[in-house]
């Protein structure tokens, strides 16, 4: 095994097979493939820009994983996973893209060659880069096998961080302090958006404190006066306006884990409604942190956050966040537990969360938000330290 060129310990991933082997067994899986790139970072350390191609690892009960890719993806595996070069395995050129063969044909044979051509196994057949024509030939080429859903498998295993995640997620976070510091400091009344964006992309690459940053799974979003109504728009190079408002959802990103960090900026004097909804926010945001204790319920942190908004007659319909860490485009979130009402799940010391109470009204938006880590005792940590409330630049 080559574990010195992976960003994790031996005993780091074998905790993470270990998880995933019982959650496996669980569900009744005797082969595991995923192809979400964050589960495959997560499982083998395997980090490249090669998504947009099918790609994935696979996982028995038994011996180290398999990545298997294009060919030429193979050689990034070779320099990033933790398992010897036998258990990476590359598929012709003349598959990618193909209208006469599916790279799902080659991995068949592979699953052949291991012998579980007729076992039971487990597929993300919700996931972003799983397509329905993998799936189709997948049923087709192992026509003895009999495939489970194990969407999220993996997933909920990387829900509780260890001590060396958590490691990466503080760089993360001094990256994001950069990031919104240098935001407040440039933001003024006729500075074009991208110029913005850009100064803020140069933060993120450079790091902090020493350390590098990787590219976030989002890009900056930033939308502007009434546009922030629409919560997931991004910059164009019209200039920012005094007497408006403009949220900067933004995270740092260290060896892919990050940590969200939004804030919002008016230019000039806010209105009496911004400041009822930025004191009704900022208290829920303290409701909400007080509330995210092991023991506690997702949909505690919820509650706990409405209550101050529903009080000053703020009705949001959204949930107020998700679990974050390791992530790929298009999204830094872990696609488990929701923070909401309805959530019930148990929180537990080591989980992290972006608690994210954006508001989208009709016409304005505003967003304060935080990483947080939930802890062994007492209330949530915030990963970045930054003031909670709407920064006002006359």
């Amino acid at each position: 095994m080559n574990y010195e060129r992976a960003p994790f310990s031996e005993i780091e991933y074998a905790r993470r097979i270990s998880l995933t082997r019982n959650a496996m067994e669980r569900a009744g899986v005797d082969l595991l493939y995923v192809q979400d790139p964050s589960n495959m970072a997560w499982l083998t350390g395997y980090d490249g820009w090669s998504f947009y191609v099918h790609q994935g690892v696979f996982l028995a009960q038994d011996g180290a994983p398999h990545w298997w890719g294009r060919n030429q993806d193979a050689n990034g595996a070779r320099r990033t996973v933790w398992m010897d070069n036998a258990n990476i395995h590359g598929y012709a050129d003349n598959y990618v893209q193909s209208t006469e063969r599916h790279p799902m044909q080659d991995l068949a044979k592979r699953i052949k060659a291991l012998g579980k051509e007729d076992v039971r196994i487990g597929v993300e057949m919700d996931n972003y880069y799983f397509s329905a024509k993998a799936f189709q030939t997948l049923l087709e080429e192992l026509p003895n096998a009999t495939f489970v859903d194990a969407t999220a498998l993996v997933n909920w295993q990387r829900g509780v961080k260890s001590e060396e995640e958590l490691v990466f997620m503080r760089r993360a976070a001094a990256i994001s302090e950069k990031i919104v510091d240098g935001l407040l400091e440039r933001v003024e009344p006729g500075v074009p958006k991208n110029e913005i964006v850009a100064e803020a992309q140069r933060d993120a690459i450079r790091g902090a404190e020493g350390h590098w940053g990787d590219y976030a799974a989002i890009v900056p979003l930033l939308p502007s006066g009434s546009d922030a109504a629409a919560p997931h728009l991004t910059w164009d190079g019209r200039p920012l306006k005094k007497g408006e408002a403009t949220f900067f959802e933004i995270s740092g990103c260290y060896r892919r884990y990050h940590a969200p960090l939004c804030r919002t900026v008016y230019l000039g004097e806010p209105t009496d409604l911004f400041k009822r909804a930025e004191a009704a926010l900022a208290e829920g945001l303290e409701a909400g942190l007080e509330a995210a204790r092991a023991g506690n319920r997702a949909c505690d942190i919820a509650n706990a956050l409405a209550a101050p908004l529903e009080r000053a007659g703020i009705e949001r319909g959204a949930r107020c966040g998700y679990p974050i860490g390791l992530s790929y485009p298009p999204d830094w979130g872990e696609r488990t537990v929701s923070l909401r009402a309805e959530d019930e799940t148990v929180l537990e010391p080591g989980m992290t969360f972006h608690f994210m109470p954006g508001l989208w009204m009709d016409d304005w938006g505003l967003e304060i938000t935080e990483s947080i880590l939930i802890r062994d005792e007492g209330p949530a940590e915030t990963l970045c330290n930054r003031p909670r409330q709407m920064y006002v630049k006359p």
